[in-house]
């Protein structure tokens, strides 16, 4: 249920910040934070015949896309930006200007991940001057607030972060925490863990 809300949130992204004489299949989607959220969202993207690259923090060997090691080339072979990833130290402003210049004046970028892996005041001042096209955003740097210039432009779509609201992401998330307190408590790896680099 998380990567269905995530998919209509990207979609209605998309219908809203490219124009009706394009068409979402000739898309080149870069996807940062290829784990489990971010192939699944490759994977349904792919069905709309769009290309998908990612970044990552390693290669993938069992999928098909193209990787790029550095987030500013994959930025430069998109036409939009899927953030997917963790927030870290290292993620932490990871899509700066300089990415978002990369991404280019008909590029979008949308964040379902975590609002601080995005400069937001680099990205505020990339949609005002029209750097790039627009933007998709569902979490913002300095949650709750939601910064004034972003309310007052009609390149950017915003919603909720409301992926994990359903009773089935609630039920999946609830079996997901018992089976790490299990293995913690019997002394077996964590199903989830994210490891810092």
């Amino acid at each position: 249920m998380i990567i269905q809300k995530s998919i209509q949130f990207l979609i209605l992204c998309f219908s809203a910040l490219f124009p009706q004489n394009q068409n979402l299949g000739d898309k080149r989607v870069g996807i940062v934070g290829l784990g489990s959220i971010g192939f699944q969202v490759a994977k349904r993207i792919e069905a709309f015949g769009c290309s998908i690259s990612y970044n990552s923090r390693k290669p993938k060997a069992s999928v098909p896309y193209p990787f790029y090691s550095n987030v500013c080339e994959l930025a430069a072979n998109c036409d939009a930006l899927i953030i997917c990833c963790a927030l870290t130290a290292q993620t932490r402003h990871m899509v700066n200007r300089e990415v978002l210049l990369a991404l280019g004046k008909d590029g979008v970028v949308v964040n379902i991940a975590r609002g601080a892996i995005i400069d937001e005041k680099a990205l505020v001042r990339c949609l005002v001057e029209g750097e790039i096209r627009g933007a998709g955003l569902d979490v913002f740097e300095n949650e709750p607030n939601v910064p004034a210039e972003l309310l007052s432009l009609d390149n950017v779509v915003m919603s909720p972060h409301r992926a994990v609201g359903t009773p089935e992401s609630i039920a999946d998330l609830y079996k997901l925490i018992m089976r790490n307190l299990d293995a913690f408590f019997n002394n077996k790896p964590l199903l989830n863990l994210v490891k810092e680099e």
